[in-house]
């Protein structure tokens, strides 16, 4: 799967750097399967993906479940390539903020 592997974040719509790496670098994990876990800012999560095709090429949809600021969180977002080593996508927390961001291979 060409979305697997380490991504580190770079750039949120939503929050500034001081905010998404200040526990640890803001990262996905994607595994060969679609699965993974992330990190930005207090929000964590467990993320379950699957691929979806269309005219524009592969995105991976994922849910996710975990936490922000100690309380249960979940949400949606998507991820697609912007070429090999650049990632682009939406993070949505449920009932809550939103934000597209872009991600570089680590």
């Amino acid at each position: 799967m060409k979305f697997a592997g380490t991504w580190h974040i770079t750039e949120m719509e939503n929050w500034n750097e001081a905010y998404f790496n200040m526990e640890v670098q803001a990262y996905l994990e994607i595994n060969q399967k679609g699965s993974g876990d992330f990190q930005f800012g207090l929000v964590t999560g467990q993320i379950n993906g699957k691929i979806a095709k269309d005219e524009s090429g592969e995105t991976l949809e994922f849910t996710w479940e975990g936490g922000d600021e100690n309380d249960e969180a979940s949400g949606s977002g998507w991820l697609k390539l912007k070429n090999e080593n650049t990632l682009e996508g939406e993070i949505k927390i449920h009932q809550g903020d939103s934000s597209l961001f872009l991600a570089e291979r680590a």
